[in-house]
């Protein structure tokens, strides 16, 4: 009953992203075609004569109707092709490849660096209400939300590399004196694991650490709200008044029910931040110099190349697509109910 029950919350899911997913190919091509500037001119450089500039045109099928470059790009999206680059002369498949591991595993770390710290904060919170610990916890919130990502970046650069020698340069995801593993998973911390490389593990991870902690600093303040008033709500619910009084041991009711039963809406939260992480970590990657996806599309995006923006946000819906269903199917585990409404 349970797997079939999963399957078929798998399957209305995906059932209702199909729209979605073509409502974004269409609005990506119609919008990356209202970009302000013209990409044949701007590639056959600023010395191009008129019939340079629509040889480059017609070469890349700019001189079609719109219709026909819809229906062009509907074919190739079929075959699985995105298109070329003009900006680094590969293909998008290619680059999205390389670049997307980057962002998932910047993204992942200060997700999971951000869970470690905002939920026991969020239930230190709610369990002691307006104590000093719920006062700074407060504090903690609305200067994670307050300050941009771009700003703590750069103090922490300033104060950890700079004054303090205690990070490494913001050179990348590796130091100067190590090359990038065999391409397994292409998180670097997993490949140098996997071959045994613990002085490489060592040099990704301390270049990981800043920005992880740029990013983790700015996700944790949705997510300790989150936890503290979700907790809050089911401290003072009629279950646990009745937990307590049936003389239940403190850690069970507060772990075994009243956190269990919070944790939808701080799973809910947890989807939506890292969505917005791993679209608009742009400002993170370029003051770390990380070679990520953002990075990729907004230089795409400055030179009006179409093919990296729309395979970026194509590639961004298909995992925002993943990651709801993938929620979905945690709702299930939490709260068994969710696969009857389901």
């Amino acid at each position: 009953m349970a797997k079939h029950s999963t399957s078929r919350i798998v399957g209305q899911r995906l059932t209702a992203a199909i729209p979605s997913v073509i409502g974004v190919i269409i609005v990506t091509f119609l919008l990356t075609r209202a970009l302000p500037g013209d990409p044949a001119a701007f590639f056959a450089g600023p010395a191009a004569t008129a019939d340079a500039i629509e040889e480059v045109r017609s070469a890349l099928g700019l001189d079609k109707s719109l219709p026909e470059q819809f229906f062009i790009y509907i074919g190739e999206l079929v075959r699985g092709d995105l298109g070329v680059s003009l900006t680094t002369g590969q293909t998008v498949v290619y680059d999205l490849a390389t670049r997307l591991p980057a962002s998932l595993e910047l993204t992942l770390a200060g997700l999971v660096l951000a869970i470690a710290l905002a939920l026991p904060l969020g239930i230190l919170a709610a369990t002691r209400p307006n104590s000093w610990i719920d006062h700074g916890v407060r504090l903690l919130v609305t200067a994670g939300v307050s300050l941009p990502t771009f700003f703590t970046g750069l103090f922490l650069v300033y104060v950890l590399y700079y004054r303090l020698g205690f990070a490494p340069a913001p050179l990348g995801r590796l130091g100067l004196l190590y090359s990038s593993p065999p391409q397994i998973t292409g998180f670097y911390l997993i490949d140098s694991l996997l071959t045994g490389d613990l002085g490489l593990f060592g040099s990704v991870a301390a270049q990981l650490f800043l920005p992880a902690v740029t990013l983790g600093l700015f996700a944790l303040a949705p997510l300790a709200r989150v936890t503290r008033a979700s907790m809050l709500g089911m401290l003072s619910s009629d279950f646990i008044r009745t937990a307590r009084a049936s003389g239940l041991p403190p850690r069970q009711i507060l772990f075994g029910y009243a956190f269990r039963n919070a944790l939808l809406p701080v799973v809910t939260t947890l989807g939506v931040v890292f969505s917005f992480l791993l679209g608009a970590n742009i400002l993170v990657e370029k003051v770390f110099a990380w070679p990520g996806v953002s990075s990729y599309a907004v230089e795409a995006l400055v030179a009006s190349d179409y093919a990296p923006i729309q395979g970026f946000i194509l590639t961004m819906a298909l995992l925002y697509v993943g990651l709801n269903l993938f929620i979905d199917l945690l709702y299930v585990v939490i709260d068994p109910r969710a696969r009857v409404d389901g």
